[in-house]
């Protein structure tokens, strides 16, 4: 770990808190923020205490995207295309095949590769004062790091459009009515919202999460036929596995199940 670290990394009971903190720059990405942020992801991933991962921001804002002044310190030799794919796409991957649930606890802003993160998640939780922005068109790029693929599937075709081409910002009373943000809190509110979000997923059985994850990916890109034998394939393992008897039992029990 860095002497200065740009993320702080704390776990409470199953639930580990992956901090973005660099508040005085509004937690913008640079190359050790990846870095970081990519071996907090894998520790959680390592870990079998961890059952839910929830990335959060720092001071005042979620993440306000990548830190220009590293691009701009490159010069000529810049190639996001190459950056793209040695730090943004593998973050994305990452977050993506965890078996672990993922909160993007949305404190404050979220622009551009910080609004990307937050769509990676699977899912996001926002506090009254968070935005949204998709602002990659007012320097001239296009939206990146997962945000073409995952926008215009949590809000469809046409809002997706808008927002990539305005470069608009939406608060998240809007965010929640178009179905980009699963839970939205006052702000008073906001840290309790996230653990009890955060604590209801760690209370489900994980192996399954880890299925349902990978299904539901698969689905975006298969067809009917390849879906209904994917299920087939992965409810045999579901089956084999010790929390489907113990689910069963504590149905029958009509307790709470004590999942592996």
């Amino acid at each position: 770990m860095s002497d200065n670290p740009t993320i702080l990394y704390t776990i409470s009971g199953t639930i580990a808190t992956i901090t973005l903190s660099r508040p005085e720059v509004y937690n913008a990405l640079n190359a050790q923020l990846h870095r970081e942020l990519m071996a907090a992801l894998r520790r959680a991933e390592r870990d079998p205490a961890v059952r839910c991962v929830v990335i959060i921001g720092t001071g005042k804002a979620f993440c306000s995207g990548q830190d220009l002044r590293e691009f701009a310190d490159l010069g000529q030799s810049l190639d996001i295309g190459a950056r793209l794919r040695e730090s943004y796409n593998p973050l994305v991957h990452m977050i993506r095949r965890m078996g672990l649930p993922v909160i993007a606890a949305v404190n404050g802003p979220a622009v551009g590769a910080g609004m990307s993160l937050a769509l990676a998640c699977d899912f996001r939780v926002a506090a009254m004062s968070a935005s949204f922005s998709a602002a990659f068109v007012n320097i001239g790029l296009i939206p990146d790091s997962g945000m073409i693929y995952f926008l215009p599937r949590l809000i469809g075709q046409a809002r997706a459009l808008e927002l990539c081409i305005t470069g608009t910002t939406i608060d998240a009373t809007t965010a929640k009515e178009w179905g980009l943000v699963n839970l939205l809190a006052a702000d008073d509110d906001f840290p309790q919202a996230v653990r009890q979000f955060a604590e209801a997923l760690a209370d489900r059985p994980s192996a399954t999460i880890s299925l349902i994850k990978r299904a539901l990916e698969m689905s975006q890109y298969s067809d009917l036929a390849q879906v209904l034998e994917y299920e087939a394939q992965a409810q045999v393992v579901a089956g084999a596995h010790p929390d489907f008897v113990e689910g069963v039992a504590a149905f029958r029990e009509k307790r709470r199940p004590r999942w592996a």
